[in-house]
């Protein structure tokens, strides 16, 4: 899965790097979006899954990754996401965003899925370990 990180985040990283403003890494949140979510700084209209049918991001923490190499990073555990209870529509990217209310926060990062997968009724999505693998150019 190719990534990018957003220009919010690559702003506050250089920022930082260079002293000129601190910077600490908030909560990621794993949402699922129907289509690109591109490098807007807000996490409002990312293409995100519609905020329905039982749909919400998953909070995760420096546990729940493996440590980076070569550029990427991967889970190091689960990311299981709530039992839909209506479609979901089409899932085709990722985005890391900083909150967990949907529409609200701003894109950490985000990228494309190797394969695409149609959300309906009944279903768990689920990231097993080591399935989101994030690069960021």
């Amino acid at each position: 899965m190719a990534g990018s990180a957003s220009d919010t985040t690559e702003i506050k990283i250089l920022e930082h790097l260079v002293g000129k403003t601190a910077w600490t890494m908030p909560t990621a949140y794993v949402a699922l979006c129907t289509a690109g979510p591109g490098d807007a700084a807000s996490a409002e209209g990312i293409n995100e899954v519609a905020n329905a049918n039982n749909y919400a991001r998953v909070e995760t923490s420096g546990s729940d990754w493996d440590n980076a190499a070569a550029g990427a990073i991967s889970n190091a555990a689960a990311i299981t996401f709530n039992q839909a209870s209506g479609s979901w529509g089409t899932v085709t990217h990722y985005a890391l965003v900083s909150s967990g209310v949907w529409g609200e926060g701003y894109v950490i990062c985000h990228g494309d899925l190797s394969a695409s997968k149609t959300i309906d009724s009944g279903d768990t999505p689920e990231f097993a370990i080591g399935e989101l693998d994030i690069t960021c150019d």
